[in-house]
């Protein structure tokens, strides 16, 4: 079993500067150029616990990003959840009443169940729609390496490949139930090229997720061509200069415990490659769970408790 207490070293900023918006959206702040290009976007704290992306936009906006064509959105998603984060009880401000980024199914959306989760995303979804490019940052519970997250569709593909950051790409869902924003319709369409990337930046609050934040954001821009090269190229961290070409993977399983009784053989943290097919990694019950391919590799396993929580996804090199 892996640990759950870890050492908060990041600083959650103070977005209350955010609020007013000039688009009618609480914080949410967009800049128009003025000049034809792609509608880009940059979320943060989709999940209130998940502070690194607060940090990457806060130094954003106080260094005066703009646009110099197209137009920029930068957002401050479940800002109310964030409101609540506490250092010395950090998980429990992922949400108000549900998973934000679950709830990204037209029959919801268009609904009349109310949470807070979905009011906040139906002031939201006008926006999504509009945009072309989309990173939404968030972090992970354990000391994984960072990875970028896609459906794995030809566009995103294509696109995700010309970001080239993190270093790992992973393309598929694996989850359990809903929809993410990514996975969101018009994201999901083959017949447009709006794209939309998650990053997963890190452990929480460990202090480089903060830094992988804001490079995987600066990388996101340089690719979609609507900020100045000099801005970003200022801002990235040394290690984040000239990475190597990121390798991409390809999600075929999700693994759900069947028990309250799963155990994982061993305390993976994620990114592990298991070398041979039939390796048994974790134990559901009475049930073996194994490796199903040869070059196995384990993405983001959940330490959490409980029948019915997704523990883990399995990949294969594209």
């Amino acid at each position: 079993m892996v640990s759950e207490k870890f050492t908060v070293e990041l600083k959650a900023p103070d977005i209350e500067p955010y609020r007013e918006s000039n688009i009618g959206v609480e914080f949410v702040t967009s800049f128009d150029s003025g000049k034809s290009g792609p509608h880009v976007m940059i979320n943060a704290v989709t999940h209130g616990n998940e502070i690194c992306g607060a940090i990457a936009l806060d130094r954003l906006l106080k260094d005066g990003i703009r646009p110099v064509n197209g137009k920029l959105t930068l957002a401050f998603v479940n800002h109310l959840a964030y409101s609540t984060f506490d250092p010395s009880a950090p998980s429990l401000s992922r949400f108000i009443d549900e998973d934000f980024n679950r709830v990204w199914v037209e029959d919801r959306l268009d609904g009349l169940e109310k949470t807070s989760e979905l009011q906040r995303a139906r002031e939201l979804r006008p926006i999504f729609d509009e945009v072309d490019l989309l990173l939404d940052i968030h972090s992970m519970g354990t000391f994984s390496q960072p990875l970028m997250i896609c459906n794995g569709l030809t566009k995103e593909r294509e696109f995700v490949t010309k970001v080239n950051f993190p270093a790992h790409i992973m393309c598929g869902s694996g989850h359990v139930v809903g929809k993410r924003l990514i996975e969101y319709t018009p994201f999901n369409d083959t017949q447009n090229s709006k794209v939309g990337l998650l990053v997963e930046c890190g452990q929480h609050w460990a202090s480089d997720t903060g830094v992988v934040a804001l490079d995987t954001a600066l990388h996101f821009l340089r690719a979609c061509k609507v900020v100045d090269p000099n801005f970003i190229n200022d801002r990235l961290s040394p290690k984040a200069k000239e990475p190597g070409t990121a390798a991409m993977w390809d999600v075929t399983h999700g693994i759900t415990a069947s028990t309250d009784n799963f155990q994982f053989c061993e305390p993976f943290v994620g990114m592990e490659i298991i070398e041979k097919k039939g390796t048994k990694i974790a134990q559901d019950g009475d049930k073996d769970i194994m490796t199903p391919y040869d070059n196995c590799l384990l993405m983001m396993p959940n330490h959490s408790p409980g029948a019915g929580v997704r523990k883990l996804r399995l990949c294969q090199r594209s």
